[in-house]
């Protein structure tokens, strides 16, 4: 255990070391570069600004119209019927869309149901088994300008789909069995 902490403690000096005398070593001015990647990242993150103030803003209406509520009442029938949880139905919505929005439904899961209870952990897999797909891919296509997402869209959110269905399944064999 304590190599490990020692590592952690001397790895990014390491990593600093290491650029700078690969820097020294090929005389490039380390700085310079350093300097224009920071002025590509502000770059990058002008381009996707309304992206992001876009994809804010839907999460709030989201969550402030009581539409994920409806949606859980409308859909709940079904969900008894194969096992689903109610109680993750608005996470599993909300976690393609947003990581803060879907921590906070998880907190709000885990301090309804304990964190050791069934849909405790089912949440906590949940939040480490899916994505926020929506989010990374405007991010990650608004900085690159492409315009046709379907198909990534599409095959991103049969994975959140797989990955909520696969972390109930699961909870139920290992840890609930």
């Amino acid at each position: 255990m304590k190599i490990i902490n020692y590592i952690s403690i001397i790895a990014m000096p390491l990593v600093i070391l290491i650029i700078v005398s690969r820097g020294l070593k090929e005389r490039i001015s380390v700085f310079d570069v350093f300097l224009k990647g920071a002025r590509d990242g502000i770059e990058i993150t002008i381009k996707i600004f309304p992206t992001l103030v876009g994809l804010f803003v839907a999460i709030g209406l989201l969550r402030s119209s009581g539409i994920l509520d409806f949606i859980t009442k409308l859909i709940s029938p079904i969900l008894i019927m194969f096992q689903f949880p109610g109680e993750i139905v608005p996470l599993a919505l909300l976690r393609p869309i947003s990581g803060s929005a879907s921590m906070a439904v998880a907190t709000d899961i885990m301090a309804q149901n304990g964190v050791d209870s069934f849909v405790g952990v089912v949440a906590s897999v949940i939040m480490g088994a899916t994505e926020t797909t929506l989010y990374t891919i405007a991010v990650y296509s608004s900085s690159v300008r492409i315009k046709n997402t379907r198909k990534i869209l599409i095959a991103s959110l049969m994975a959140d789909l797989t990955g909520v269905i696969v972390s109930i399944v699961i909870c139920k064999l290992i840890f609930f069995a």
